[in-house]
């Protein structure tokens, strides 16, 4: 949650953080009535990732989808509310797990005040693909523009939905299943699932399934008992190409299956101390 604003001489730019800051707090409760209220009747909300301009009448169904799910859901701040008259910054980020690391939204609102209420917004997001420590520093980009209809905020309840889908169902077991079967049992559309995944995740869709049928072939390997047979695993966990299970592996490990299993097999050998 950010802090309070600094302490400010002009009384404007005072005026301006409590508005905000009550803004928040009613968001950060869940409380759409109390957020609706911050509003004033002429409110032009810009959304720049979604390419739309929200006005009054529209905002409560608006708001409703970006809203927090739990009470102590929290978007991370990355800096206190600042204020220049009747303007305040906020800038926050929204992190997705999934793809080829961490993935996440910066993003920044630029908050008008206007006789006591919230009268223009702007929202800007950018996308940022982190990299680990021993690589490159973190480069953003600018993604592509939504037209799905979905913020920073939707993409990452839709990014955790899918992943708990698959961990709790665990669909990838199935070697046939496809996009269309996704889409149906986790609530989105097609569309709005490929963009996550290709815009966002950076990653297709049949690459995020073998990534996930390789979890659990690894899972798998820790407690099978040898003679340990790879490749009949593989097809347990769904994969229905040996070639494709072949390249997922390696390029997830470094090592073939077999290599792999060697190496499991040696540690074994040292703890019982033989």
């Amino acid at each position: 949650m950010p802090q309070a604003p600094a302490h400010d001489t002009s009384q404007q730019s005072q005026a301006t953080g409590e508005v905000v800051l009550s803004h928040h707090l009613c968001w950060k409760r869940r409380d759409l009535d109390g957020v609706i209220a911050h509003y004033h009747p002429d409110i032009q909300y810009h959304d720049f990732f979604q390419n739309r301009v929200v006005g009054f009448d529209e905002l409560r169904e608006y708001l409703r989808a970006s809203m927090p799910r739990d009470p102590d859901e929290a978007i991370e701040h990355t800096d206190r509310i600042r204020t220049d008259g009747d303007t305040a910054f906020i800038q926050y980020r929204v992190t997705l797990r999934g793809g080829q690391g961490l993935v996440s939204f910066r993003t920044s609102e630029a908050i008008t005040v206007r006789d006591g209420l919230i009268w223009r917004v702007n929202e800007y997001a950018s996308l940022v693909h982190e990299q680990p420590a021993s690589r490159a520093r973190p480069q953003a980009t600018r993604p592509t523009v939504s037209r799905l209809g979905l913020s920073p905020q939707q993409l990452s309840y839709l990014a955790n939905d899918l992943q708990q889908y698959f961990q709790g169902l665990q669909p990838y077991l199935d070697p046939e299943l496809n996009l269309q079967r996704v889409a149906r049992e986790c609530g989105y559309s097609r569309n709005q699932i490929s963009y996550l995944l290709n815009q966002v995740l950076g990653q297709s869709f049949y690459r995020y399934v073998n990534q996930a049928r390789l979890q659990h072939l690894l899972a798998a390997l820790d407690s099978a008992t040898p003679p340990i047979r790879i490749d009949e695993l593989a097809f347990a966990a769904g994969f229905n190409s040996l070639s494709a299970f072949y390249s997922c592996f390696r390029q997830h490990t470094g090592l073939t299956p077999k290599a792999y299993v060697k190496q499991i097999s040696v540690r074994a050998r040292a703890q019982d101390g033989t």
